[in-house]
């Protein structure tokens, strides 16, 4: 888990170099330059065009994008092998505390990401994830860290792997589907400014970006759902009700309008761009405080998967 961590940080520096390293320059477009006043081409004086900002391909631009996918595939492998030890010496699924869950969560989002970047070329994800990834991963093997124990009985349950399998899915998906979201804001900014610029010339424009960040959102919405309603059924065979307003149980619930708002406004409304995107934000910043700040800050039944 360590290892995983620390290159999880060099894939993050590469790819930070990557973006600083990209640049562009003012090129005339062709087919605008032989077009004269009457607005059709011709052999006479024509009009002045404005330069436009293109990128420019850079070897070493792409060599250090390369570079950062690479050691983030090592990283997702260690990453991976650690929570299966971490499983094998517990002698049961690693889901039973934060730490456990944090590590597992996060390698979901990692191999979701490889898919993305391999497959569909997505690799411009490259240094938000492999910064979020660092973060994440440099936490729970620093603070949240706690030895290998047996699971409260309460955990003693078909539905704690279904329960979690589909909380950490759908948490990889908002958290990408979030990522997406805040590039919308960066690049929506640049070009109403027309200031596309370096690295942000390289990525998709605002509205590919914003309808990436809608499909992951609609995607892990059901997941979300589910993850709530098993939850339910899970606390009635453990706790002996469906619902308790416990604090995790709240505070899922508040996550869970925030994004029934977000698609609701989005199918009804035509929520598009800024507005659809800073409701993302939020619901993704929701989602982290209940992810993590219930568990340190609020006792409640869910306390075991406390620190």
């Amino acid at each position: 888990m360590v290892t995983s961590a620390v290159l999880y940080l060099l894939a993050m520096t590469l790819h930070a170099a990557e973006w600083a390293s990209a640049r562009t320059v003012k090129v005339a477009e062709p087919e605008l330059a032989t077009v004269g006043a009457g607005g059709a081409a011709s052999a006479g004086p024509t009009e002045a065009v404005p330069p436009v900002e293109r990128p420019v391909p850079s070897r070493r631009t792409d060599a250090l994008g390369r570079a950062g996918l690479a050691i983030t595939v090592v990283a997702v492998l260690t990453h991976v092998t650690g929570v299966v030890l971490r499983g094998i010496a517990a002698g049961r699924a690693p889901w039973g505390n934060m730490y456990e869950f944090i590590t597992t969560s996060l390698a979901i989002a990692a191999i979701a990401y490889l898919v993305l970047a391999l497959r569909y070329g997505m690799r411009w994800l490259g240094l938000p994830v492999t910064l979020l990834l660092t973060i994440g991963q440099g936490l729970a093997v620093t603070v949240f860290y706690v030895a290998v124990s047996d699971l409260m009985p309460a955990l003693h349950s078909v539905w704690f792997v279904i329960h979690i399998i589909a909380a950490a899915t759908a948490g990889a998906a908002l958290n990408i589907g979030g990522i997406a979201a805040i590039l919308y804001l960066i690049r929506s900014r640049a070009e109403e400014r027309g200031r596309v610029r370096g690295y942000l010339a390289r990525i998709p424009a605002s509205e590919t970006l914003d309808r990436v960040s809608y499909r992951f959102h609609a995607f892990a919405f059901p997941l979300w759902t589910f993850t709530i309603a098993a939850g339910a059924i899970w606390a009635q065979y453990a706790w002996g009700r469906f619902w308790g307003w416990d604090p995790k149980e709240t505070w899922s619930l508040v996550t869970w309008i925030i994004y029934a708002g977000y698609l609701h406004a989005r199918a009804t409304a035509g929520w598009k761009g800024r507005r659809a995107a800073v409701v993302a934000v939020i619901g993704l910043a929701s989602f982290w405080f209940n992810f993590v700040g219930i568990n340190l800050l609020v006792s409640g039944l869910h306390s075991y998967a406390g620190i």
